[in-house]
């Protein structure tokens, strides 16, 4: 069993191959069951750093004339890796909590959204399980504000992000093209239900994964929402 910090498996190969973090083969997982990043997708990345999945997501598209664009974004500045990454990855600095939704549209394909969103964001780990869990489904709530927008608040009427308007406004609408594909990372608690049951109306298929990646001592488990209804 390995701990926090821990050289494994998934560590050594990650070093082996090139990849900036074990945490890649959690999206590798991800996307040899679902399929979700195809030639020619718009890839969104929150918290994107330090870039692993940034270079699963570019290997996803295929070559080059597949065309695609991946959009890494995180507090921290993040250098696009080099190895599997080329000219159609880009990042941005900056804070996802804070950000405006027309801000991150903006940053699509002909600002028409992205088709796949992939929110690997997570707290600075504090011990305490209850408020990193708290923690951990605000900033969930905010990747699913972000793709669907008000969608969201309606299917919960006790859900708001902090510093947005009710008023409906351009910046109501979600930033997830229809058919397009959420993937939320989260830790393990009761309120990660009411994520869930948020999330099932507004997609075709919701579901949870731990991937085989996953530190044993972790709490980390990803919602998998497939095929945005319109």
């Amino acid at each position: 069993m390995s701990g926090a910090g821990t050289p494994d498996f998934f560590y050594r190969e990650a070093q082996r191959l090139g990849y900036v973090a074990r945490s890649a083969f959690k999206l590798l997982q991800i996307q040899k069951q679902y399929k979700l990043i195809k030639p020619g997708s718009s890839v969104l990345d929150l918290g994107c750093a330090p870039g692993a999945w940034l270079q699963v997501a570019c290997q996803s598209l295929g070559p080059l004339k597949n065309g695609g664009t991946v959009v890494g974004i995180d507090v921290k500045k993040v250098r696009v890796p080099s190895l599997f990454c080329d000219s159609r990855v880009q990042t941005v600095s900056a804070d996802v909590m804070k950000l405006p939704k027309q801000q991150v549209r903006e940053l699509s394909p002909q600002k028409k959204g992205f088709s796949v969103i992939l929110s690997d964001m997570c707290p600075p780990v504090s011990g305490i399980s209850t408020r990193d869990a708290a923690l951990s489904m605000e900033l969930g709530m905010r990747a699913l504000d972000l793709a669907v927008g008000r969608a969201a608040q309606l299917m919960d009427d006790n859900f708001q992000t902090e510093g947005e308007s009710c008023a409906t406004g351009p910046d109501d609408n979600g930033i997830l093209q229809s058919r397009g594909h959420l993937v939320i990372k989260l830790l393990e608690s009761e309120d990660i239900k009411e994520l869930s049951q948020i999330c099932k109306p507004l997609f075709k298929k919701a579901s949870w994964l731990r991937p085989k990646a996953t530190r044993s001592s972790s709490r980390e488990i990803y919602l998998i929402c497939q095929d945005l209804k319109s």
